[in-house]
């Protein structure tokens, strides 16, 4: 199993010590390392700032917003930091939810898989150049339909260092999963568990049967954010993680459509998941932290002392991962690719 550094969105400003934590993974011989945006920071930025220092780890985001950007901007930005960084650039999309989609970007969320797939397609016809693009979509359309009638089809007029970029999807639900496997290079699970590793692998298992799949399981990257803490107390260990699993039960999505939230309802944990919803949605935050069990964080993350650790790593280098994202300082990581071995 590989090991990559996530960096994950930033706050109220960059993180302090990111520049040297990229280059400690890359010292470390870490895979890859990856950026995320949310509705603050952008993915692309801080990874060419922060990518410039680095010569041979993978560059990814985890994940642009597809809503963000017309795909052909996707593109154009994974062409270019392609040529950047010498051929070493993931693309990560992602669809979001309908509260940032529609309420930040003003832009529609119904039918996303379908969406998905259009965009996909057209971000892969821009990076290959292999003719003015062109598409006739239900969601897009190239030259527009409707406009002036003075749109033609273009052409990028940067050649590409590969003519295919790999594109991973972050997805929770099993439909997205599958779709996954079938149009993508990678999957880019959040909240995943070994104990559903079973459904996971039926999901990833229809999306490869499709007759157009690109993949096949061997040749296929599934990168997971997993919270990794190594520490004497596994009850502290936990505490550092509930409040931000508090925020995306709770928090990211409305009452009605949270997909974190069903993750852990497929979990197991549905009555603790609607009870640390209705406290964060009500404003007591703390009490939905508390409200998380420490079974639910040692389901989906590796803490507590490094022993343990060691003995839990067996169910997750069983499982369909292939690359566990770490997050944390230099210092921190230096830690925990130690205990990983």
């Amino acid at each position: 199993m590989k090991l990559g550094y996530h960096l994950g969105y930033w706050h109220s400003g960059p993180p302090e010590g990111a520049l040297e934590a990229v280059k400690t993974a890359e010292e470390l011989g870490f895979d890859s390392a990856w950026t995320a945006e949310g509705y603050g920071s952008d993915a692309f930025t801080p990874l060419a700032w922060w990518g410039a220092s680095t010569k041979r780890i993978k560059l990814g985001t985890d994940i642009v917003q597809m809503s963000a950007r017309t795909p052909t901007a996707v593109g154009m930005t994974a062409q270019t930091l392609d040529h950047l960084s010498g051929g070493r650039f993931v693309l990560g999309l992602g669809a979001s939810g309908p509260q940032v989609v529609e309420g930040w970007y003003g832009q529609p969320y119904p039918r996303p898989l379908a969406r998905t797939r259009e965009y996909v397609e057209i971000v892969r016809r821009v990076i290959a150049r292999d003719e003015p693009v062109t598409f006739d979509g239900e969601f897009y359309q190239l030259p527009l339909s409707g406009g002036t009638g003075l749109g033609k089809p273009l052409k990028s007029t940067v050649h590409p260092v590969r003519r295919e970029i790999p594109i991973y999807l972050a997805a929770e639900g099993p439909k997205n999963v599958a779709l996954s496997a079938e149009i993508c290079d990678g999957w880019l699970p959040l909240f995943f568990s070994p104990k559903n590793d079973a459904f996971y692998r039926a999901a990833l298992k229809e999306g490869f049967a499709r007759p157009a799949a690109r993949r096949k399981p061997e040749d296929f990257e599934v990168a997971a954010s997993v919270p990794v803490i190594v520490h004497d107390d596994v009850e502290a260990a936990a505490d550092l993680i509930k409040p931000s699993l508090a925020l995306y039960i709770g928090g990211m999505g409305a009452k009605t459509v949270n997909f974190h939230h069903d993750v852990f309802a497929r979990m197991g944990y549905e009555e603790i998941a609607d009870r640390v919803q209705d406290l964060y949605l009500a404003g007591h935050k703390a009490e939905a932290a508390a409200a998380i069990p420490t079974s639910l964080v040692e389901d989906t993350s590796l803490i507590g002392p490094a022993e343990k650790i060691r003995d839990e790593l067996a169910r997750w280098e069983e499982s369909v991962i292939t690359t566990l994202l770490l997050r944390g300082d230099a210092a921190g990581l230096r830690r925990v690719a130690d205990v990983l071995g």
